[in-house]
């Protein structure tokens, strides 16, 4: 699946349009709903906050909630994201030894450090129902969606979004 620059400009521009109307956990989740509604290949969208140790889930769009509203950082692929400071593909999360399972549908992954002044603050977590269902077109979406997050991401407080939410 791609992301082409005549999708990417229209849709980053809308992100721009929630991010100035709202703030806090309500963009957040605006954003993951657009974000899932607009591209197909994106059937769970997550946002996490670093809170210490652990991320928490402070935003989500998809057909059911995971269990992981919080997460070690030292564990799985979203914490991988955290630690290495980068962007993070799997291709095939049976293959992937450190995958936390959310979803029997889920094959691929892509998640996205959201950096605010240099520090990693919260990422962009979006879950495949394909294999190899994330390239370069999406990292580079991604990564300037997460350009934007970093406000909303701290001002989303400090509890895990409920289920359901």
């Amino acid at each position: 699946m791609t992301v082409p620059e005549r999708r990417a400009v229209p849709s980053l521009l809308q992100v721009d349009s929630v991010l100035g109307h709202l703030t806090g956990r309500a963009a957040l989740q605006e954003v993951c709903r657009f974000l899932r509604a607009e591209f197909a290949h994106y059937p769970w969208v997550g946002i996490y906050r670093v809170v210490g140790t652990e991320l928490w889930l402070a935003a989500w769009d998809g057909a059911e909630a995971t269990e992981h509203t919080r997460i070690p950082i030292a564990r799985g692929i979203c914490g991988q994201a955290v630690r290495e400071e980068r962007t993070v593909i799997v291709d095939d999360v049976r293959a992937a030894p450190d995958y936390l399972a959310c979803f029997l549908s889920t094959r691929s992954e892509i998640v996205v450090p959201i950096r605010d002044n240099g520090r990693v603050v919260g990422e962009i977590d979006i879950d495949g129902t394909a294999v190899k269902a994330f390239d370069a077109t999406d990292r580079a979406f991604l990564e300037r969606v997460a350009e934007r997050l970093a406000p909303a991401v701290a001002a989303s407080g400090l509890e895990p979004a409920p289920p359901g939410a």
